[in-house]
């Protein structure tokens, strides 16, 4: 029996999957977690097949929940969520660890598909993030937020919900002269010059919830 954990801060979410995962032999939802903190201490205390983890929890980023399970269970599987547009998210969650991303409105089919294709040990990637993967753009043509690592678009995420300094060093578990040197970094490669930028830009840009 599948033994799969379902991460969303939503009940009816995973009401939802749960429903039409009982209906799927061999799998079933063995637990749920509603914050990033409860996910992670499933996932120390228990063993599980795989996790559908949801990209935005109230607490803490999903792709930062993705990276501390990866660090802490490498070979557990993790299906990513969300509402957003794969054009927006899942490469960098595919390139921090995610064994695939889907679109909360996918069909269920498409969900149980996902899941199938991860536990047979491959990665579950669609049509689109296919495209998105093997494109490469011309770095003049690219977004600006595009040209950074992923750390620094982790701190310019975290600067244009509004966060300090020393709140999104207290969060990442870095020291605040650390985030200090990566905030520079952003607003030099963006071209800005303080955080009212960084928050115009991602507002402009959708890239904030």
């Amino acid at each position: 029996m599948t033994k799969i954990l379902v991460v969303d801060d939503h009940a009816v979410v995973r009401a939802g999957v749960h429903h039409f995962i009982s209906e799927i032999p061999a799998m079933e939802v063995g637990g749920e977690a509603s914050t990033a903190e409860e996910a992670i201490r499933l996932v120390r205390t228990q063993d599980w097949d795989i996790v559908l983890l949801d990209i935005a929890m109230p607490d803490k980023s999903g792709v930062e929940v993705l990276k501390q399970i990866k660090r802490e269970k490498p070979d557990l599987p993790v299906l990513m969520l969300s509402m957003h547009p794969e054009s927006r998210y899942a490469v960098q969650v595919l390139r921090s660890g995610a064994s695939g991303y889907v679109q909360k409105e996918a069909l269920a089919t498409e969900l149980v598909n996902a899941i199938n294709t991860i536990l047979r040990g491959h990665k579950y990637i669609s049509y689109g993030v296919a495209e998105l993967l093997t494109s490469e753009p011309v770095d003049s043509e690219k977004p600006l937020h595009e040209t950074l690592s992923q750390r620094e678009y982790e701190i310019f995420y975290k600067l244009g919900q509004g966060q300090g300094v020393t709140q999104i060093a207290d969060e990442l578990c870095l020291s605040v002269k650390t985030v200090s040197t990566y905030r520079s970094r952003v607003l030099q490669k963006m071209s800005m010059t303080n955080n009212a930028d960084i928050i115009y830009y991602a507002i402009k840009n959708n890239l904030i919830d």
